[in-house]
């Protein structure tokens, strides 16, 4: 019979004593820092619910879905650590190699698609609207649920869940990395994908794409080292279940640090006229060409000579009718008008009148 370690009950089962050994520091450790990060998640959940309400940018609440349903893939993650504290066995093995893959697709699939969204806000276009956002990011996390359902079920031979357990170490890691391939792919076209956003006009959306790129920057860098420790042989077997367990909590606090938290910072904002294109944009002629009418180049071109003869001034405006500005020389008489007497028409009236 195994000795109970110090700090667990004499009555706990062996498969739980990461959870309270003393000894092996790390489990209580890792516990408790997922165990806020869980509470943390709900706190967030509850606020975001909270908030619906008093979102005024429109923009800004059609990725509230999106956001929750980001936040629940972030408290599966860290209620998934436990499963990787716990000793591996037949009810372990399955609930890793299903749930990591599916958590973690869940959550890049949000900000996957709010990054095409916000490519078009910064581009002064329409965003994606928030049934298509939501369908987007629950379509996209179901590739991964597909590919690890098949996986599992094949691995384990429809009944042996102990088939985990059993695998030699070495194969059970390559096959537990090459079940994240999809994860992969989708964590690098996010990458991708935030960084477009800086490239647009609308720089009030570039302060959301900065927080998805470098949730995604911090995401990769914890995935790049965790697989080569997981791959290399130097840490040894008995570090697997810790290096998997601390890539969780630590990517699990990166989604709520790096993304949440900044995101909610932003959430009551007041909408910002500069953030959109003016709405008369349309209907504004940004191109103007001059037109020229059909006119008879022989008559115009005659009057202008003929006036010119004429009147030796004579003024022409191209865009006006083929009727040309004079200037005309009036005399200006400047002498002070004198009283004059007129003859009266009866000074020839003599009351007779002449007969021939």
């Amino acid at each position: 019979m195994a000795t109970t370690p110090d700090g667990c009950r004499s009555s706990l089962e062996s498969r739980y004593h990461r959870l309270c050994d003393k000894n092996a520091a790390w489990g209580i450790v890792l516990e408790a820092l997922a165990g806020v990060g869980a509470v943390t998640s709900v706190a967030f959940v509850i606020t975001l619910l909270v908030l619906i309400c008093k979102v005024q940018d429109p923009s800004r609440r059609k990725v509230l879905p999106t956001q929750l349903l980001f936040l629940l893939g972030v408290l599966g993650i860290f209620g998934l650590t436990f499963a990787f504290i716990i000793r591996l066995d037949g009810g372990t093995g399955p609930t890793r190699f299903f749930l990591f893959g599916v958590f973690f697709s869940l959550c890049f699939s949000c900000l996957l698609v709010h990054a095409f969204s916000l490519t078009q806000l910064v581009r002064g276009r329409k965003p994606l609207s928030l049934l298509v956002m939501l369908g987007l990011a629950v379509g996209f996390s179901l590739v991964q649920d597909v590919i690890a359902v098949e996986y599992v079920v094949l691995t384990m031979n429809r009944t042996n869940v102990n088939i985990f357990a059993e695998l030699p170490a070495p194969r059970r890691n390559e096959d537990f990395v090459m079940l994240l391939i999809y994860v992969l792919f989708l964590m690098a076209l996010t990458f991708l994908t935030a960084s477009f956003i800086f490239s647009g006009s609308f720089s009030g959306w570039k302060r959301h794409g900065a927080h998805i790129y470098l949730t995604t920057l911090l995401s990769m860098a914890i995935w790049v080292a965790w697989i080569t420790l997981l791959l290399v042989p130097t840490p040894g077997p008995q570090w697997d279940d810790t290096i998997l367990s601390s890539a969780l909590v630590a990517n699990g606090w990166v989604f709520l640090l790096a993304y949440i938290l900044p995101e909610f910072r932003l959430l009551t904002k007041q909408r910002d006229p500069m953030d959109y294109p003016m709405e008369d944009a349309l209907c504004q002629p940004q191109f103007m060409k001059k037109s020229y009418g059909v006119e008879n180049r022989a008559y115009s071109q005659e009057a202008i000579t003929q006036g010119t003869e004429e009147t030796g001034d004579m003024l022409y405006a191209p865009y006006s009718t083929h009727f040309q500005l004079q200037n005309r020389n009036s005399p200006k008489d400047f002498s002070i008008p004198r009283a004059q007497t007129r003859a009266s028409p009866y000074s020839d009236y003599e009351g007779r009148k002449d007969v021939s």
